[in-house]
């Protein structure tokens, strides 16, 4: 039999019209157990009802050192500030996926320039960092300035105060997983609000954030400290706390 043209294009169609149908999706089940119920804070600033607050003006209980033992910052008037040269800090608990709040201020009176001025960092999971840095008037490496995932995205804009007032970073963070032979099988990602303005937009981190060789993964354990970063400024933190997502 001889099939003719318009005839075998014609059924073409109505066989890709039936695959369009076939494709389309029913209704969603609907979800089994109610959303649990969460009470915000006073302000967006503030905790909501299932946060862990890691620090709340008055000691570093929740804190340790590098080496394990008592954080050596210092505490005084609601924040805590960086002591150069005694090293970052790492929190006891543990997380993965988080949402967290964090406060800081980069010293009032100006000293250096590029990164050496108002240098610090907020390393998500002990390894992947969100740069903390007076970039007020401040030029450095676009990826290196404030918000930036340090050497692989600049943020988007430059949000910062002036220096000596507090400033605020709102994260979320979805940590990498990895298969049983310790290949990454999904990226990290991280979006970023400073200042309430949007800097990082879900973007996928490639690997470490290393200063001075290409990023890479290296498989670690699905819950990781958050640390935060000694690079010799006195630099001040405050009002810090985190959800478990």
């Amino acid at each position: 039999m001889v099939v003719r043209p318009a005839v075998a294009a014609l059924a073409l169609v109505v066989l890709a019209a039936a695959g369009v149908r076939a494709q389309e999706p029913g209704p969603f089940p609907a979800p089994k157990a109610a959303p649990a119920i969460v009470t915000p804070g006073r302000t967006s600033a503030d905790p909501p009802s299932d946060a862990i607050v890691l620090f709340d003006g008055k000691d570093l209980s929740r804190w340790r050192g590098k080496d394990g033992g008592a954080a050596k910052w210092t505490v005084r008037d609601g924040y805590v500030e960086v002591a150069p040269g005694r090293g970052d800090i790492t929190t006891a608990d543990k997380f993965g996926d988080v949402q967290l709040h964090i406060e800081w201020a980069t010293p009032a009176v100006v000293k250096g320039e590029g990164q050496e001025r108002g240098n610090s960092g907020v390393f998500l999971m002990d390894r992947y960092e969100v740069q903390v840095l007076d970039s007020y008037d401040n030029t450095t490496y676009f990826h290196g300035q404030a918000g930036s995932v340090y050497k692989q995205y600049a943020p988007l804009v430059n949000a910062s105060r002036k220096p000596g007032e507090w400033q605020t970073y709102d994260i979320v963070f979805h940590a990498p997983r990895f298969d049983e032979q310790g290949k990454v099988i999904d990226r990290a990602r991280v979006t970023v609000l400073h200042n309430g303005v949007l800097i990082q937009n879900n973007v996928e981190i490639y690997g470490l954030t290393y200063n001075d060789r290409p990023a890479i993964y290296i498989a670690h354990s699905p819950a990781e400290p958050l640390h935060l970063q000694d690079h010799g400024n006195p630099m001040r933190y405050r009002n810090i706390w985190i959800r478990r997502l």
